[in-house]
């Protein structure tokens, strides 16, 4: 990913900046008194290893925030110097309709799966890291911890085949329209186009999430604008998408996620019910 220069950017989607600051992990550890305790040198040892965690968290957000700042310096200039040219989602439909231009679909495939445009190609640029060695496990973590259980946003690697699946596909001479789910990806993937020797780049600004159902043919089983939303949020319809939708199917469309709610009150309500009752068993079966 050399042409991109963004490696730290595959823990996490390009697609969002995370502003939260990781949580203390300091506050979680009980204080331990050593000075009754033989074994005084493991506390300070297991403290050391946290405070180095945390802080190795804290400096990789920080060189998060550094790359995506050069890359979209980057990205301004591509687009001022003409290396780009942006196209709105409806003028992407135009475009394919009209002058049968073909679109390349660089998202996920976590986001393809739900929802594409019609005759689309897809190669994604960042896909889905299904690896379970120490490194991905540790960087699944950090996006759970981070937000992705309330977004579902996974943990994306880069692609290392994205390059030479869409030379396999495109010649460098084809006008190609890139497009990712929000716009940032997309940007990614036509700087590395424009590298390799692509002249006629497009890029769909905004991404598929700001195209209207009548911008471009769809196929799949949600409308492109759903395609990126996904977890807690997306189940109790508290995202922006499901929001605008609800304003227009409704009272029936707020119900069904109203239902949803409280359905997620009753189950918390009674798993709090059910672990009292289990804390009052264990009590008692201490005290004969």
């Amino acid at each position: 990913m050399a042409s991109l220069a963004l490696p730290s950017l595959n823990s996490l989607p390009i697609s969002r900046l995370h502003s939260q600051k990781a949580p203390s992990l300091n506050s979680s550890i009980p204080s331990i008194s050593t000075s009754r305790h033989p074994c005084t040198v493991a506390p300070h040892r297991f403290q050391s290893g946290v405070i180095r965690m945390q802080a190795g968290q804290e400096d990789f957000e920080l060189k998060q925030v550094r790359d995506m700042a050069a890359a979209k310096k980057r990205w301004d200039a591509m687009i001022r110097e003409g290396k780009v040219k942006i196209l709105t989602p409806k003028e992407a439909g135009y475009a394919i309709q009209l002058s049968n231009k073909p679109l390349l679909d660089v998202r996920p495939s976590s986001e393809r799966e739900k929802a594409w445009v019609k005759g689309s190609s897809w190669v994604p640029v960042f896909e889905v890291d299904d690896k379970f060695d120490v490194g991905t496990v540790s960087r699944k973590v950090s996006t759970f911890m981070m937000g992705g259980w309330w977004s579902g946003v996974p943990t994306l690697s880069y692609n290392s085949q994205f390059l030479s699946k869409v030379e396999e596909k495109f010649p460098k001479d084809a006008e190609l329209i890139v497009a990712c789910q929000k716009g940032l990806r997309s940007l990614a993937a036509c700087e590395i186009l424009c590298n390799a020797g692509y002249k006629n780049l497009f890029w769909v600004q905004g991404g598929l999430e700001a195209a209207e159902e009548e911008d471009l043919a769809r196929e799949g089983s949600q409308p492109l604008k759903f395609a990126g939303i996904g977890g807690l949020s997306e189940f109790l319809g508290w995202t922006d998408q499901q929001r605008t939708q609800a304003a227009r199917e409704g009272w029936g469309y707020r119900l069904l996620y109203s239902a949803r709610l409280v359905g997620v009150f009753v189950v918390a309500d009674a798993l709090f019910i059910g672990a009292q009752q289990v804390g009052r068993y264990l009590q008692d079966m201490r005290s004969h």
